[in-house]
């Protein structure tokens, strides 16, 4: 496919047809990387989360989920004595 660059600001960018981006699973956020002069555009992937459903599994498997922090204080009335202004 051959296109052309249009002027965006002091930027060039392209327009990618919605069928091409469908095709590489492209939704919103991409990565561009210069390789053997060519540019090439992929999709993003949060990989912030990624497999951390996984990953909790295993640990609830492995007995390995314990609370860090218990969510109930010996004295649960500890904010009884405590003024908000």
């Amino acid at each position: 496919m051959k296109t052309t660059l249009r002027k965006i600001g002091n930027s060039k960018g392209i327009i990618l047809p919605l069928n091409i981006l469908k095709e590489c699973s492209i939704d919103y956020e991409i990565n561009i990387e210069v390789s053997d002069k060519k540019i090439v555009i992929s999709a993003a992937s949060d990989s912030k989360r990624k497999n951390w459903a996984e990953a909790f599994k295993k640990m609830a498997q492995a007995n390995d989920d314990k609370l860090i922090i218990p969510d109930l204080f010996e004295d649960e009335n500890i904010n009884d004595n405590w003024t908000w202004k």
